[in-house]
């Protein structure tokens, strides 16, 4: 099937189109319907009447754009009717949900009259936040948003116009300094007088361009003053006095080409002929001014950007609109003012000069990505652009007096973290934890890459004080290149240390009535996840992080065998925190205990309790069984609950039943209809399993079938805060990890 048929089979099948609309309240009852409809709405709706703004506390307002249309330049298909551009404005709503969770209603207008368009928008105003205006024809698209920005009290937004035009300007920004030129002082030739074209010339001379060192050119060639060809007012504002009448001509020279135009309609010779070390933004599409080969073959030093996802620096709307209009909905801006609109081309400049999450990379199948000829821009999915950008032009909206609500950007952030997920939102909390503590973490694996980039996160943000194990002219070598600022962080290469020997003599004290002789302790101890365990055991760190190259054994054993357990403590155990849409479940134990005892298994929910804390989680523990209540009696049916029974005679305070079903564990009406009597209220949030057959099993499944995310897994136990990675973990995963090593660390620190 050729990608034709894909595209309209991917469009036609199941439920036709690509959006729903699904409601937000429960409506399954009697006594739910009234709420939702007569005669409850009436008390909001009387509320409004009263005070208009209590409309985006009752209703969706708040969190709903219109996109609208009337099909007159759709994509590159042209002028082809309201309704034929609906599948473009489907999609559109798509990306706003899935990059800045706003709700979209696509809106066609059967109609080419601007003063229509205009009439239709300013009669639907009650009912959205915000107004996206899409794939609407020059010069009409300009008196259609001049107008209504002046005439309504919601941001109003040209896509086609000015989202072209901030993804561009944060790529010029970039560009410039890497070819260490001034904005200022570089020659800007545009091809392509539309929407774009013109709104890209107006966002560069904000970014700083002089406006005289722009030469905008159309179909008809260059824009010149006393041309009458083919002119309307806002190409008039870009006319310059020239003797240059085509773009052949005006390239000669210059240092930045934009193009919003037509394929192939820039040449090899046209590239050499421009200024040294020559910017490119070839953007039409799908098929550039020139293509990324021919250019890169005409000049090797041109740095290049097109609107394809198949060459590096896409410029692609997507960058911009969902997160301008997060940031706009937010503040509950009046328009979207230029001050806004060059906050967020700055926001995505800086945000390519971060290092890239691993997770942003696999998705567009690179090993690595950084700031430099081939990376200017952050791609679209990089999960951060909303965390930079929203609150980026949030700001801007609020210094410039158009913001209805004022703000908290250092809240606003966590809130918008929370849209991504339960698991931003999760670690949030754990992060500003441990921000408020920071504690000495070692890093065994200290020459790995993605150490070494985690080490440079938690350093930036202060979670932690990273130490780097390992040869170190490889870590400073590594650090070299991957550009990190680490020229402060401690390197300890073992059996170089000034402490090695006194590591030693420790470690054959602690283990030479177990077989050890010295010679094999120092052969240990150079070992790097034998030194860093010993280092937390002597206090030296108070953290170890480590196994991201290795065995979960082969990392656990060392740690095992220096780091004592709590005095309160019998075995260690693990848990994993498992994060759905709605809720959180912490699982125990999932990777350490094969067969636990009732009282050993009471620790492990005990242990579990008390981590669950350290993520602000209240715990609702259930102890998981094949049998409900004693309707089966079997060892491990009454092993399960004796330990419950345990439990309660420890702490009993805690929240705590069994033995019970998994459904009726996390199934609230089980528990209220048949088992009444259960101290388990409202669904468990902690789940302790028999065995580790069970754990083991279970949370993977839920992890690959449940559509869960995973964090851990968490080691609990140990006197020292000692976790393990998992093979091949991403850098967020390390960073995340450290968080959580460093919180519990804290929590060590004042038992």
């Amino acid at each position: 099937m050729d990608f034709k048929e894909l595209s309209l089979e991917y469009h036609s099948r199941e439920r036709k189109g690509k959006v729903e609309v699904v409601p937000t309240k429960p409506c399954s009852t009697q006594r739910d319907l009234s709420m939702a409809y007569t005669p409850g709405v009436a008390e909001p709706c009387l509320r409004i009447e009263k005070n208009p703004e209590d409309a985006y506390t009752y209703t969706a307002k708040g969190n709903l754009v219109a996109v609208v249309s009337n099909g007159t330049a759709v994509l590159g298909l042209g002028d082809i009717g309201a309704l034929a551009g609906k599948p473009v404005m489907e999609g559109k709503g798509v990306l706003f949900k899935r990059f800045a969770d706003i709700d979209v209603f696509d809106i066609e207008l059967n109609t080419k009259d601007p003063k229509e368009v205009i009439k239709a928008v300013q009669l639907m105003e009650p009912t959205f936040g915000g107004v996206n205006l899409e794939d609407i024809k020059a010069p009409e698209c300009f008196e259609i948003e001049e107008t209504l920005k002046k005439t309504t009290n919601i941001p109003i937004f040209h896509d086609d116009q000015h989202g072209t035009a901030i993804i561009s300007g944060a790529a010029l920004i970039n560009a410039c300094e890497l070819v260490n030129k001034k904005i200022g002082d570089v020659k800007v030739v545009i091809n392509g007088a539309g929407a774009a074209g013109i709104a890209c010339a107006d966002l560069y001379v904000l970014l700083g361009v002089r406006k005289e060192n722009i030469i905008m050119c159309d179909s008809k060639g260059v824009i010149y003053k006393g041309r009458t060809a083919g002119m309307n007012p806002y190409k008039e504002k870009y006319a310059v006095d020239t003797k240059l009448r085509t773009l052949e001509e005006a390239m000669k020279g210059s240092d930045v080409f934009c193009g919003v135009s037509v394929k192939d309609c820039v040449t090899q010779d046209m590239v050499r002929s421009m200024a040294d070390k020559p910017i490119i933004f070839a953007m039409a599409n799908p098929d550039p001014e020139i293509t990324y080969g021919d250019a890169k073959a005409a000049r090797s030093d041109v740095i290049m950007a097109t609107g394809r996802s198949d060459y590096p620096n896409q410029v692609n709307n997507v960058l911009g609109f969902p997160f301008i209009f997060r940031g706009a909905l937010d503040v509950r801006a009046r328009a979207i003012n230029d001050e806004m609109k060059i906050a967020a081309s700055h926001a995505l400049a800086s945000l390519a000069k971060e290092d890239v999450p691993d997770s942003v990379c696999k998705a567009y199948g690179v090993d690595r990505l950084s700031f430099g000829a081939e990376y200017i821009i952050p791609k679209p999915f990089d999960p951060r652009v909303l965390l930079w950008e929203a609150p980026a032009v949030a700001k801007a909206a609020m210094d410039t007096g158009v913001a209805q609500v004022e703000l908290d950007l250092e809240k606003y952030k966590e809130v918008l973290e929370a849209r991504l997920g339960k698991s931003r939102e999760l670690m949030r909390i754990v992060i500003n934890k441990a921000q408020r503590d920071p504690q000495k973490v070692v890093y065994p694996e200290g020459e790995h890459p993605k150490i070494l980039r985690a080490a440079n996160i938690v350093l930036n943000e202060k979670i932690a004080k990273p130490v780097l194990l390992g040869r170190r002219h490889i870590i400073e070598q590594r650090i070299k290149e991957l550009q990190l600022e680490l020229d402060d962080v401690e390197i300890i290469q073992p059996a170089e240390s000034t402490k090695f020997d006194a590591y030693c003599e420790e470690f054959y004290r602690m283990r030479h009535r177990k077989g050890l002789t010295m010679p094999e302790v120092q052969s240990l101890m150079s070992m790097e996840r034998f030194y860093a365990p010993m280092m937390a055991h002597v206090g030296d760190a108070d953290c170890v992080i480590g196994g991201i190259t290795m065995n979960y054994p082969d990392m656990i054993r060392p740690s095992l065998r220096i780091v004592r357990l709590r005095p309160d403590v019998s075995r260690v155990a693990g848990m994993f925190i498992l994060i759905f849409k709605n809720k959180l479940i912490c699982c125990a134990d999932t990777t350490v205990n094969i067969d636990p005892t009732a009282e050993e298994l009471a620790e492990i929910a005990l242990l579990t309790a008390e981590t669950a804390k350290r993520f602000d989680i209240t715990p609702r523990i259930a102890m998981l069984s094949f049998s409900n209540f004693g309707s089966v009696e079997h060892p491990v049916s009454l092993k399960v609950k004796r330990a419950t029974e345990i439990v309660k005679q420890k702490n009993p305070e805690l929240m705590i039943d069994g033995e019970m079903h998994a459904d009726t564990a996390v199934v609230p009406k089980i528990i209220e209809e048949d088992f009444p009597f259960s101290t388990l209220k409202g669904g468990a949030n902690v789940l302790i399993f028999p065995d580790l057959e069970a754990g083991n099993i279970a949370y993977k499944l839920l992890i690959h079938l449940g559509g869960s995310e995973a964090i851990g897994p968490i080691l609990m136990g140990l006197h020292k805060s000692v976790h393990v990675l998992q093979r091949g973990c991403e850098v967020n995963d390390i960073v995340n990890m450290t968080a959580i090593a460093v919180v519990e660390a804290q929590s060590n620190r004042f038992d």
